[in-house]
């Protein structure tokens, strides 16, 4: 390869990498300083009870004094009473992630002693007290090539200013000969543990309850959403971000969305633990996978007609309005097709949240032996707005419809007055087709949340091109059987 080439493949390459780095994510997650402060109580409190379980060594050595002679000491059964972190704090480190400073801790350490000096033997129990404990954590937060978020222990450090030791036995003189060297290496051992516990704490505990954040979530037979990471969470200095794709994708059929998500910057609220960013993208994604899964097709019969509207669904009663049917389809019963020609498309303003879909309306008559004899083919546009909300993790949805505007696009029975088909229109739409569809959006789709999170105080919110919802939140630890 010429360096001329060489030179127009790295271009490629890096152009690549930009554009990879460019994209946008159709949905963010926010961890406000606030939600930072209630995550690192919880985790404090597993970290308390991991250090509590510390499972400490036998110490034994000889002591070479002076004028005395060797002092041969043994340390067993040492075993931690209690670990105690009663001042700690987490702040973010932009670019890098986060960091728990501990200070204040204090142990409580119970074991036995033996000692042997020339002919002098002793034995007994001894209490240790470990005060003053101060634990530095650093957490490096990343994603792996499924799109999951990841978290390690980028660096510990643990400093125990002060050890005392209570020796229970008949010759006091004789401890002090030993209990330097038992102070010092009792130090070491438990600084060296600490962060061993921590890193477990850590891998064990942190990185599994993370990887339960949902990377796609099925929501029906039609559709799921992609909530992979597009980057690794970026710490900036009053908040962690989460950038997620936000995609809906069809489960019958999955291919590429035709449209790019738009820069999201969400405001800098802070008055709640996670804030949810929701773009425009995020929600017509949703009705792209759903149009292309088949779903945006719907048919009325005479049977789903409600009891209290009094009309059926059939030749003679739509011959009042295209009298061609009462001759070429007397008394025959009717099908109502409605479908959408594309996905339709979902605008999201301060003002709210609307679309202006537009509908194929196909009628249809049904002969005597089951088949379907097209009559006519409606344009069917309208304005409709949506209020949304979250109930039990998932974001909810109803449609409301305004003024229905109806165009003939094609006749099999002649020319007639569309305007006055505008009234049945309107109760197949508000008694037949919005029900359905409330229904559907009353189930509502999943909020990207780890496991035994529930949202409270919620905070729903329109801006230009994304919806942003604000929340508390409450951890649900398992119960244990």
């Amino acid at each position: 390869m010429g360096a001329q080439s060489l030179a127009v493949a790295y271009g490629a390459l890096a152009l690549c990498l930009a554009l990879a780095k460019a994209a946008n994510p159709g949905f963010v997650v926010r961890i406000t300083q606030a939600g930072l402060d209630y995550a690192h109580q919880q985790g404090i409190a597993i970290l308390e009870k991991e250090l509590a379980r510390l499972k400490l060594p036998d110490i034994s050595g000889d002591s070479r004094l002076r004028h005395v002679g060797k002092v041969r000491y043994e340390i067993s059964s040492l075993e931690l009473q209690s670990f105690n972190l009663p001042y700690s704090r987490i702040s973010l480190s932009p670019n890098v992630g986060l960091h728990i400073s501990i200070s204040n801790a204090f142990a409580e350490v119970d074991g036995d002693w033996r000692v042997k000096l020339l002919f002098i033997r002793d034995h007994g129990s001894f209490n240790l007290n470990v005060e003053n404990v101060y634990i530095k954590i650093d957490l490096k937060l990343g994603s792996d090539t499924s799109g999951k978020p990841t978290v390690d222990t980028s660096s510990c450090s643990t400093r125990i200013s002060k050890v005392r030791v209570h020796f229970l036995g008949k010759f006091g003189w004789l401890y002090n000969l030993f209990y330097n060297a038992v102070e010092s290496r009792f130090r070491n051992i438990l600084e060296r543990k600490v962060c061993e516990t921590v890193a477990s704490s850590v891998h064990n505990d942190l990185q599994p309850y993370l990887r339960s954040l949902p990377v796609t979530a099925r929501i029906d037979a039609m559709a799921g959403i992609d909530y992979s990471l597009v980057a690794p969470p970026t710490a900036t200095a009053q908040s962690l971000d989460v950038e997620l794709k936000g995609e809906f994708f069809s489960m019958v059929h999955r291919s590429a969305v035709p449209f790019t998500p738009l820069p999201l910057a969400l405001p800098s609220d802070h008055d709640h633990m996670v804030y949810f960013g929701a773009s425009s993208f995020f929600f017509n994604t949703a009705s792209f996978a759903y149009h292309a899964a088949g779903a945006l097709v719907f048919e009325i019969t005479d049977s789903m007609i409600p009891e209290a509207v009094d009309f059926h669904l059939n030749t003679a009663t739509f011959s009042a309005f295209v009298p061609q049917l009462e001759k070429m389809y007397p008394d025959m019963l009717m099908k109502i097709r409605l479908s959408t020609p594309s996905a339709p498309s979902l605008n999201i303003r301060p003002g709210g949240l609307s679309l202006q879909p537009v509908v194929d309306v196909q009628a249809y008559a049904i002969l005597p032996n089951s088949s379907l004899a097209p009559l006519f083919l409606l344009s069917l546009t309208g304005n409709v707005s949506a209020f949304i909300d979250v109930r039990s993790g998932h974001i909810v949805g109803n449609l409301s419809v305004g003024r229905l505007r109806l165009f003939l696009k094609h006749s099999d029975v002649g020319t007639f007055q569309v305007r006055q088909l505008q009234s049945i229109m309107n109760i197949f739409a508000s008694t037949i087709l919005l029900p359905h569809l409330n229904g559907r959006l009353e189930q509502g789709f999943p909020l990207p949340l780890p496991d035994r999170i529930q949202l409270s105080n919620i905070l729903v919110r329109f801006h230009q091109n994304f919806l942003l919802l604000g929340a508390d939140v409450h951890y649900q630890p398992k119960e244990r059987t």
